[in-house]
């Protein structure tokens, strides 16, 4: 971990710039994507139930990924993790361009998930490792803040392709950015050095050992046992209705593709506002406030949802939903890098992402199901009820008595104390 120093330093160093310059053309990319991909598959002749089964069917390509993802980033570096990831971007937007059918569009969208593995578990750890424990929350807040960017750019931009012009020419643009992005990567991790974990070598016993170390963290019953059992639950309940949104925008609120694109960004301005504040809360008064708040904010924003009608009650859930998940990100990233070893945190997020994606594997199908069987409302409501149980257990178990990192695990592929 960087030593703090006495002297005032800025939040983010020109490292730190270079990263987010990367990110945010990245995110642009896919920022197109999440709202209009069901649309697009339904366009391509899917049904509501086959469109939920797409989205269980991909998700498995990611899981196992995530973890080996995590523990190459602690291995070679977060860098060359990310730029390795990039490279397989590409590939995967490729295979999107060409998908004939919605059915090859599972393989397609696999193969799309898979640079997620690498770049995932490295986005949070790189942030941890250029930060100081005293301004973490604040690095994080502003992060998620310059993030949003991508949020208010992508979606709109993706709608207008869709809309105006064809699904096809939005890919390709997003494509477009995404090897900008990767290609800004790759010259980072080529011409860039960082003083963080990376030099350990791959081998299938290093990986055996930093799992096991991970696993007993896990089961320890502490912060970290109750950050996989609460995020757990909210991920199965979200995934659920995330995949539906789009659906149920278009054929119950009556909105059209480009109001649907709208609303992503609509989203992501409203998410700029809490992050900052999320991160200085989270400095001084421990990450459960902000999670807690931004637990009840997003219940808010499931009972408008479920009465609004017309695009300005959509966009005002979409605005209670910015400012609830704005608080949370900053202030959960935060506290997992507070209560895991530095040198785990790839592995960490691997397996982390990876548990809690195994559990909701099947709720996209099941969601789907909920719909055709019992209404499209239901999904909702069952979420909406998970995201206001949740407080419960954030409030009384999120504490972190002494704020200081743990110790950096040591394992026989990393002897050092």
């Amino acid at each position: 971990m960087n030593s703090e120093s006495k002297a005032p330093q800025p939040l983010l160093t020109p490292l730190m710039r270079w990263f987010l310059l990367a990110m945010v053309l990245a995110n642009v990319a896919g920022g197109m994507l999440p709202m209009l991909m069901p649309l697009y598959l339904e366009e391509m002749g899917a049904s509501v139930g086959q469109i939920g089964m797409v989205f269980t069917i991909t998700s498995i390509a990611v899981l196992a990924l995530q973890i080996f993802g995590g523990w190459v980033s602690d291995s070679i570096g977060r860098l060359r993790a990310i730029a390795i990831g990039s490279i397989g971007g590409i590939i995967g937007y490729t295979a999107l361009l060409l998908a004939p059918t919605w059915e090859w569009m599972i393989l397609a969208l696999a193969i799309h998930q898979l640079p997620y593995a690498l770049v995932g578990p490295s986005f949070g750890a790189f942030i941890a490792e250029n930060s100081t424990l005293s301004n973490r929350g604040k690095v994080y807040g502003l992060v998620d803040t310059i993030y949003q960017i991508t949020g208010i750019v992508g979606p709109p931009l993706g709608g207008f392709l869709a809309g105006t012009y064809s699904f096809k020419l939005m890919l390709l643009v997003s494509g477009l950015l995404y090897a900008l992005a990767a290609a800004l990567r790759i010259w980072m991790a080529t011409t860039m050095h960082t003083a963080t974990v990376g030099s350990e070598k791959l081998s299938l016993r290093s990986l055996k050992t930093s799992m096991g170390t991970m696993v007993g963290l896990v089961a320890g019953g502490g912060v970290i046992t109750w950050i996989f059992v609460t995020d757990g639950v909210r991920d199965v309940a979200f995934n659920l209705s995330g995949s539906l949104q789009p659906l149920y925008l278009e054929q119950i609120g009556g909105l059209t593709v480009q109001q649907i694109g709208l609303l992503g960004s609509i989203f992501s301005a409203a998410m700029m506002v809490t992050p900052i504040l999320s991160g200085r809360i989270s400095d001084r008064y421990g990450e459960r406030v902000p999670i807690t708040a931004g637990f009840l904010l997003m219940f808010v924003a499931l009972v408008i949802f479920l009465n609004a009608s017309g695009f300005w009650g959509f966009a005002l859930t979409w605005v209670v939903f910015g400012l609830g998940v704005g608080l949370l990100s900053p202030a959960y990233q935060s506290l997992m890098s507070k209560v895991v070893p530095q040198n785990m945190l790839g592995v960490f997020t691997g397996l982390f992402r990876s548990s809690i994606g195994l559990l909701s594997l099947p709720a996209p199908y099941i969601g789907a199901r909920l719909w055709e069987h019992y209404g499209p409302r239901v999904p909702f409501i069952i979420t909406a009820i998970a995201a206001f149980v949740t407080v419960v257990p954030v409030w009384f178990k999120f504490k972190v008595p002494e704020q200081t990192r743990p110790p950096a695990a040591c394992t026989e592929a990393d002897p050092s104390p």
